[in-house]
C-alpha cells in the first residue's frame, strides 16, 4: 500500500483506479439487477401455464370403428358418440371440441354372432397434456353377420297416373335384374328392389327415363346396377266401338203391302130366302 502521503504518484494512482473501480461496481449492480428482471420475467411466463387451474369437462366424441373384416358386417346399432371426461388446463380443455376428439374401436378380430368391445384411455386422440378421465358407456355391444349376395328383379316405382284418355303400358327396364349384398338373415327375404320415383302425371306420351336403384335396407347395398333405364309406354285409351243406332223405314210400298181379301156373305138357304120374302 502507498500510505498516506497524497503527493505520492502512486497514491494518486491508487485514487483514481479505486474511483474506477467503484463505477465499475455500481455499472455491474445495474446489470445485475436487469438480468434478475428479466430472468423473473421468462420464469413468469414461462411457468404460467404450470400455475394455471386444472379442471374437468365433459365431451361427446365421435365414434370411429376401422379394420372390419370385408366379409362380415354389423346388423345392430352402435351409438355414433360417447360421453368423455376429460381434465387438463383451463386453456388447454377450451383449444379441445368434439371434431378434434375420437374414439377409435378396432374391430379386425370380431366374428359372427354377439361382439363386447371395452373402451379405454388409450382408444382416444387427445393431446399428451389431457388426461381422460371416464368414457361412458365403458362397453359397447353389438351383433356381427356374414355378408351374402344375391340377384333380384327390379321393379320400376311409378307415381300418379296419365291424363285422362291415356294409358300407362307395361314398363321395360335394361337391366332388369340387380346384385344386392347384405347380412344372411335379410338378404334372403329380399324378392326385389325398386327404382327411384317415376312421375306419370302430365304424361301423354313414351318416354324413356334414367333413374337410380334403391333399397329399402339401409344395411342391404346395391352392388350393380346403380342406375336402370326405364321406358314407360303411354298410349291413348281406345275404348269398345258402339254399335250404331237401328232406323225405321216409315215410307211403304203400296203394292208390297199385302191387303186383306174380301169375304163374300154366304148364301142364304131355300127357307131363309122364303122367311125374307115373308117379312118383306
Amino acid at each position: 500500500m502507498c500510505g498516506s502521503d497524497e503527493n505520492c504518484a502512486a497514491c494518486l494512482y491508487c485514487a483514481a483506479w479505486g474511483r474506477r473501480r467503484n463505477n465499475m461496481n455500481g455499472h455491474n449492480l445495474s446489470l445485475r439487477i436487469l438480468s434478475l428482471f428479466l430472468a423473473f420475467t421468462v420464469w413468469f411466463f414461462v411457468s404460467a401455464p404450470r400455475r394455471e387451474p386444472v379442471s374437468e369437462r365433459a365431451f361427446a366424441a365421435p365414434v370411429s370403428i376401422v379394420r372390419m373384416p370385408r366379409d362380415l358386417v354389423i346388423t345392430t346399432p352402435v351409438p355414433d358418440t360417447v360421453s368423455v371426461r376429460l381434465r387438463g388446463r383451463i386453456s388447454d380443455l377450451r383449444s379441445l371440441s368434439s371434431q378434434n376428439l375420437e374414439v377409435t374401436l378396432d374391430v379386425s378380430w370380431v366374428t359372427p354372432g354377439d361382439a363386447v368391445i371395452t373402451l379405454s384411455p388409450q382408444a382416444m386422440s387427445v393431446p399428451p397434456q389431457i388426461d381422460v378421465v371416464s368414457i361412458e358407456p365403458m362397453k359397447l355391444r353389438f351383433h356381427v353377420e356374414a355378408l351374402r349376395q344375391t340377384v333380384v328383379p327390379i321393379r320400376p316405382f311409378l307415381i300418379g297416373q296419365p291424363p285422362p284418355g291415356y294409358v300407362t303400358g307395361d314398363p321395360t327396364l335394361v337391366p332388369d335384374h340387380a346384385l344386392l349384398s347384405g347380412p344372411a338373415s335379410q338378404i334372403r327375404n329380399v324378392t326385389e328392389v325398386a327404382t327411384e320415383r317415376i312421375i306419370m302425371s302430365g304424361r301423354s306420351e313414351t318416354f324413356v327415363q334414367n333413374v337410380g336403384v334403391v333399397s329399402d335396407s339401409s344395411l342391404v347395398r346395391i352392388i350393380e346396377p346403380l342406375v336402370t333405364q326405364v321406358t314407360v309406354p303411354v298410349n291413348a285409351e281406345i275404348g269398345p266401338v258402339a254399335p250404331a243406332p237401328a232406323t225405321t223405314d216409315t215410307t211403304t210400298d203400296d203394292a208390297s203391302v199385302e191387303k186383306p181379301a174380301e169375304t163374300k156373305p154366304p148364301e142364304k138357304t131355300p127357307v131363309q130366302k122364303r122367311r125374307h120374302k115373308r117379312e118383306q
